[in-house]
């Protein structure tokens, strides 16, 4: 599969593999993706599970048409819709964009990772866009996938590790049973990711699972890691 990104600014990468990874959807279900950029973690999990349709809506016009012209070029069209939208939008906006609620079996969201006034700002307003939201911003994104899931349906996220907290509190009394997967840059690191995944309206206790390590001591991706990455296998967040 060739995914196509923009030159310069942000671009997809490690997060967007292990997001589609964790995504645990089944042939016949539907998932929608928030932020979905080029379409990345999208194409894995197309490519990853026959049958499954993917919803991707994003603020930028420009990375739509790229995600729409990339799942073209992979003959993934047909089961990939992309929409034009603000997930911060109310929903009047975004039902007339062509999103719906309570209709996903699966919701699943690489945010972004800083917060205005937190960060130093980039020159290119795409890029900042992709790597910072506003103080709080991400309690917006949960209620987004909270509400255009379905009851039962599972929200999956992969973020900076000291965002566990926020995420956590955002989830809270939307998402329950929540599974936290950390990982580390190499064994003995403390985790520079987290990804998070809970089942809406569920009230069962969270759990903390086993961490992936990504890279050996001399820098080579782990056994582990090459499985996602390369051969398209799934991360289990769940029974």
């Amino acid at each position: 599969m060739t995914v196509r990104q923009p030159r310069t600014g942000f671009r997809s990468g490690l997060d967007a593999v292990f997001l589609a990874a964790a995504c645990p959807a089944r042939e016949g279900e539907r998932v929608l993706e928030a932020g979905c950029g080029a379409g990345a973690a999208s194409l894995c999990l197309l490519a990853r599970v026959p049958g499954v349709s993917v919803t991707g809506v994003d603020i930028d016009a420009g990375l739509v048409t790229l995600a729409r012209e990339n799942a073209t070029g992979n003959g993934l069209d047909g089961r990939f819709d992309v929409v034009n939208a603000d997930v911060t939008d109310t929903w009047t906006a975004l039902e007339a964009a062509g999103l719906f609620r309570e209709t996903y079996d699966h919701v699943i969201a690489n945010p972004p990772f800083f917060e205005h006034g937190r960060t130093r700002p980039s020159k290119d307003a795409r890029n900042s866009r992709a790597r910072a939201m506003a103080e709080g911003g991400f309690e917006d994104w949960a209620r987004f996938l909270a509400a255009a899931a379905r009851p039962s349906a599972s929200a999956t996220v992969i973020h900076t590790a000291d965002a566990l907290p926020q995420i956590l509190a955002a989830f809270d009394r939307r998402f329950g049973a929540v599974s936290i997967l950390p990982l580390h840059p190499r064994n003995g690191a403390p985790a520079i990711r987290v990804i998070v995944s809970g089942i809406k309206g569920s009230r069962a206790p969270a759990s903390i699972l086993p961490g992936v390590v990504l890279h050996e001591a001399d820098g080579a991706p782990t056994a582990a890691a090459t499985a996602i990455l390369r051969h398209g296998q799934s991360l289990a967040l769940r029974a």
